[in-house]
């Protein structure tokens, strides 16, 4: 295989989108090429993640933003893998370019709901779960996290202040992030006196609904001239599935997909945990971030509760976690999350971070699934 590196990368900031999903995702396409340092005629591929595209009565994008490229000739295609829409559609431009079939790809994601009712926006964002057995009998997302929390909190003993360390943190890491949906610190105190939702999880361990776009551009090595930004190396990309709905698993107090990602991706990349400089995991709520970072082998079970209230995952801590501020602070936009976390890698890198500026990042993995974890993405990115 050729190597792959992202070369150039774009966002939107997170929360309400003014223009239209696919004007954001064209303006954040034509940014990444541009911080990449490539002509869009260098493009021999367009992946492009908008699950909820037909809210805006618009599906099959992918052309459209071709079109406005200006490479109207260049295949492109849609990727659905709910909320690691863009994380799968990555791992299909490093198969088409890291294989040889091209030298550049384009990954889009876009998310808008923001001009939707509660109501609407929720009932979209159900899609991902199991209708018959799930949704239809009246279980929501926040519902089926409460499930997979009160099953580790009754196993593990974990309070409330542990979930609580999770919010906080991120929430600190967000409010010095310009792309965040959420530009504020909270307190505990503000965490505990949030109404609860789906017991056990109050209000802010919940991600928001987002919109938002943000686009990468991935290369081969060899097909380079040197590009003005710092690339990314795609040292490891992995795709795992596990069953669809959380009763047919053999636990609820983990991600199976996630485990068997985090593994092979290690293992592709012959790199030891011991060697990530940090991470950016899946949040949407927080119980899911502790779960991350124990079914990617970094804590014991029921031990990443205690970690981050004592500061070992703040992003100046000895292990950072979500220096973006997460899904849950940054703003969860379904298609465009997966591709964020890479964006804040790629703003790492290139000493862009500002005040949640990890110091002297090498290697960073970023871990991205779909609905309660069916789907699964873990990338690993190095220097050069």
């Amino acid at each position: 295989m050729r190597e792959t590196w992202v070369v150039g990368a774009a966002s939107t900031r997170f929360g309400k989108l003014a223009e239209t999903g696919r004007e954001a995702a064209t303006r954040v396409a034509l940014a990444a090429l541009d911080s990449g340092g490539l002509d869009p005629r260098r493009i021999g591929y367009t992946f492009v993640a908008n699950c909820f595209g037909v809210a805006e009565r618009q599906a099959h994008l992918g052309p459209l933003i071709n079109t406005a490229l200006g490479i109207p000739e260049v295949p492109s295609c849609t990727v659905e893998s709910a909320c690691s829409s863009t994380s799968a559609a990555l791992h299909e431009a490093f198969v088409h370019v890291a294989g040889g079939f091209i030298d550049a790809a384009l990954v889009v994601g876009v998310e808008r709901l923001s001009h939707l009712d509660t109501l609407a926006a929720t009932s979209y964002f159900a899609m991902g779960a199991d209708y018959p057995f799930e949704t239809h009998n009246g279980a929501t997302f926040p519902g089926l996290y409460a499930t997979l929390a009160s099953a580790y909190l009754k196993e593990f003993g974990t309070r409330p202040e542990e979930l609580g360390a999770v919010a906080v943190k991120n929430h600190a890491n967000a409010a010095r992030n310009p792309y965040a949906h959420f530009q504020k610190e909270i307190s505990m105190a503000t965490y505990l006196g949030s109404p609860v939702i789906a017991s056990p999880l109050r209000l802010y361990d919940c991600c928001p609904f987002s919109d938002g776009a943000t686009a990468l551009v991935v290369a081969a090595r060899d097909s380079l001239p040197r590009p003005p930004s710092e690339p990314l190396v795609m040292r490891a990309s992995v795709r795992t599935g596990a069953a669809g709905d959380i009763q047919d698993r053999g636990t609820m107090t983990g991600i199976p997909a996630t485990r068997a990602a985090g593994e092979k991706a290690l293992r592709l990349a012959h790199i030891e945990r011991s060697q990530i400089d940090f991470l950016e995991v899946h949040d949407c709520f927080t119980i899911a971030e502790l779960m991350a970072l124990e079914d990617l082998g970094f804590y014991a079970p029921g031990k990443a509760g205690a970690a981050t209230r004592d500061g070992v995952t703040a992003h100046d801590g000895r292990l950072p976690v979500n220096p973006s501020g997460g899904l849950k602070a940054k703003g969860h936009p379904v298609s465009a999350t997966g591709a964020a976390q890479v964006f804040e890698i790629f703003e790492q890198f290139n000493g862009r971070a500002g005040g949640r500026q990890v110091p002297k990042a090498e290697i960073a993995l970023a871990h991205n699934v779909g609905a309660t974890g069916s789907s699964c993405s873990v990338h690993i990115f190095g220097r050069r």
